[in-house]
């Protein structure tokens, strides 16, 4: 419960997982990630930990396929969709 309120990559996750299944849930499964993490770390010892930050999820966003995604589910709800640029 406590990595979730860190800033971290364990903390993004947690929130991630929780606004969609709960907390109790984001808990386990953040419980599971730290375990898979020190297995790692104890079993190869020229592992290292590196966090990726609580910005790695939205790195990894494409904007064009979100876009994409969005207008197809709005199209999908009976919505004509245009799309103009904001600049």
């Amino acid at each position: 419960m406590a990595a979730g309120r860190t800033e971290t990559f364990l903390g993004e996750r947690y929130r991630r997982i929780a606004r969609r299944r709960g907390n109790k849930k984001a808990a386990v499964a953040v419980g599971r990630s730290i375990l898979t993490i020190v297995w790692h770390l104890l079993s190869d010892p020229t592992a290292r930990f590196i966090d990726l930050g609580t910005g790695f999820h939205d790195s990894r966003l494409n904007a064009e396929r979100e876009k994409r995604r969005h207008i197809r589910r709005l199209q999908a709800l009976g919505y004509s969709v245009t799309v103009e640029s904001a600049n």
